[in-house]
């Protein structure tokens, strides 16, 4: 420990400086051993660098992109097949790596296997980017001499994975643009249209109609109480997130997301398509049972699922087959126990979960059309509503007035 000190002498000199020992009090009797007699001592605290604090915080929360870790995986895999020692191809993908966060971790993996630790544990190091699935088949392949196929199937499964998130995103992206659309029209028509008209009404001093009386009290509230709607909105947000962050909430809310009308049905698909696809990689890489159903439990990206394929795991360790236990979980289609059946009994269970997942991915396929097929009419509609509401409230008392005054 560090202290800081001021003293005097025996002359009555002000003496000031540092001081390191194991306690106040070693530090003390050193100080009245120089001849000093401390009149102020404390712990001496480096100033905070505040910079250096959020510089440190970004590192240790930056992300590496599906992509980069793609490549990583290829790169690796050609690496080791071509018989380059690890240490040596990991400093040559940090030095040309374009992902700043992949190149600071592969810096990190590359000085801890030249101390001796193995590629496995320095992956573990690393959680937020190397998952326990992907720790453990590279663990694997280490353990079989067999690190290249490791990283091929690594790399094919990541793959899939994109692809997987493709689909997704671009059955997305249109009703959420209209949807961003739509709120953004709302807002500007109740912040800066319903004011202009309310006030003309005001000036003619006529009655107004009951859709007009809405409209003019719902944009009063958002243009007089905008901050109560964003608090409101704030407050229910960070509500929401500390209650998914428990593991009841999230466990929760992983349920009632596979309930949502046109949805969830999806999730289910995209999430057990990724656990047949994880789960037949594991078995393919030579992982038991049991510890490849507990690894894709936690991979699997929905907790409520999760828990029914750990359950799957006390099954198969209290000895029955798995064509049994995931009957039990009732989370796979009939079709599906089909297949696993037959490769339970052909003993060729990862190439039937490999077939299995691509059942899944058409599914999703033909889900995802199905989706937009049925957001389409509802955005129109949402979009229809939204201009007769509008015409209603504006465009009827303008027309009561030109009736009026037509016949007076």
């Amino acid at each position: 420990m560090e202290f800081s000190y001021r003293g005097r002498d025996d002359g009555g000199r002000l003496h000031e400086g540092r001081i390191e020992a194991s306690s106040r009090e070693a530090a003390a009797a050193n100080i009245l051993r120089n001849g000093i007699t401390p009149v102020h001592l404390e712990e001496f605290a480096e100033p905070v660098d505040i910079l250096a604090k959020l510089q440190s915080w970004q590192e240790a929360h930056a992300k590496v992109a599906l992509d980069d870790l793609i490549v990583f995986c290829r790169q690796m895999y050609a690496l080791s097949r071509a018989g380059i020692p690890i240490v040596r191809s990991i400093r040559g993908l940090s030095e040309s790596s374009g992902s700043p966060a992949l190149k600071r971790v592969l810096v990190d993996i590359a000085d801890g296997l030249e101390s001796g630790v193995n590629l496995a544990s320095c992956l573990q190091e690393h959680p937020r980017i190397f998952n326990d699935l992907f720790v453990s088949i590279v663990h694997v392949g280490e353990n079989t001499g067999g690190l290249d196929q490791a990283f091929k199937r690594l790399a094919e499964n990541l793959d899939l994975e994109r692809q997987a998130r493709k689909r997704v995103q671009q059955a997305v992206r249109y009703p959420l643009m209209v949807i961003s659309a739509l709120s953004i029209a709302l807002m500007i028509v109740n912040i800066w249209v319903i004011p202009a008209f309310a006030s003309v009404f005001d000036r003619l001093g006529a009655a107004l109609p009951l859709p007009t009386r809405i409209l003019i009290a719902t944009s009063g509230f958002f243009v007089h109480f905008w901050w109560l709607v964003l608090l409101i909105v704030g407050a229910a947000i960070f509500a929401f997130y500390s209650w998914i962050a428990t593991e009841e909430g999230r466990l929760e809310w992983d349920r009632r997301k596979l309930r949502i009308p046109l949805v969830g049905s999806l999730l289910e698909l995209v999430a057990l398509s990724r656990f047949a696809r994880n789960f037949a990689m594991m078995l393919a890489a030579g992982l038991p049972i049991n510890q490849a159903l507990v690894l894709v439990a936690g991979a699997i990206g929905n907790a409520f699922l999760g828990r029914a394929v750990t359950a799957m795991r006390a099954g198969i360790e209290r000895g029955d087959s798995m064509v049994n236990v995931a009957a039990r979980s009732g989370i796979f289609s009939p079709l599906v126990m089909q297949m696993l059946a037959v490769g339970e009994e052909t003993g060729r269970v990862e190439e039937l979960l490999d077939d299995v997942a691509d059942f899944y991915d058409q599914e999703v396929e033909y889900s995802l059309s199905r989706l937009s097929e049925s957001i389409e009419p509802l955005l129109i509609l949402a979009m229809g509503g939204m201009v007769l509401v509008l015409a209603l409230g504006v465009f009827l008392p303008i027309w009561s007035l030109g009736q009026a005054a037509i016949h007076h």
